[in-house]
This record gives C-alpha cells, structure tokens and sequence, in this order.
C-alpha cells in the first residue's frame, strides 16, 4: 500500500514541476521554442513544457513524454495525422492534437 502512496506523490510531483518549469536562457541565447506539431521529420529538441488539463497531460507523461527528455520527429502518416517520434529510445504515435500540447526547445 505504501509504494502506491508514493508513486502518486510522484506523480504529483512531476505534474507540479511541469506547471513551475521556466524558460531556458543558455549563456545570453534564447533557444528557439516550437511546438511537436509543427517540427518536421529528422528535427530533434528537448521537451520544454507540456500543456493540457488534468487527463491529457498525465496521459502524455505516462507514455514517457517528460520533461527534459530528447525526442526526433521519425515520420508522418501518409494523410498528415498521427505523427511517430522517438523518445526515451522507443517510438511512439501522437496525434496532432496531443502533439500540439508539447513544448519542444530546438537544438
């Protein structure tokens, strides 16, 4: 019973640390902020900020969307929607919508 207790402190936690994350200044050079949505195949970032109410945020956490994390665009489907990026060294499929959720500091 106790470890479940603390994973949903944890989970609190990590949910609280997304809302408080600041914006990155590296040295005097703002890095470019885009959303998922808009990178194109082949670009990589660091996820930055996830937005989204209460459901599709811990949703896209637990898919192992979290912040700080490296993920590259892999692919879009032949009509546009859903997307296949690669994160934390697994692929996933998001749709654009969920994508458009994530916050995504370019390198």
């Amino acid at each position: 019973m106790r470890s479940k207790e603390n994973f949903f402190k944890t989970k609190k936690r990590m949910i609280t640390n997304i809302n408080n994350i600041k914006s990155y200044n590296g040295g005097g050079r703002k890095k470019m902020v885009k959303l998922l949505s808009q990178l194109l195949p082949g670009e990589k970032g660091i996820i930055a900020k996830i937005h989204g109410n209460g459901p599709i945020q811990r949703r896209i956490i637990d898919m192992g969307v979290v912040l700080g994390s490296k993920i590259e665009v892999q692919k879009y489907a032949p009509l546009g929607d859903p997307m296949e990026v690669k994160v934390m060294g697994f692929n996933l499929s998001l749709r654009k919508i969920e994508a458009q959720n994530i916050e995504i500091k370019m390198k």
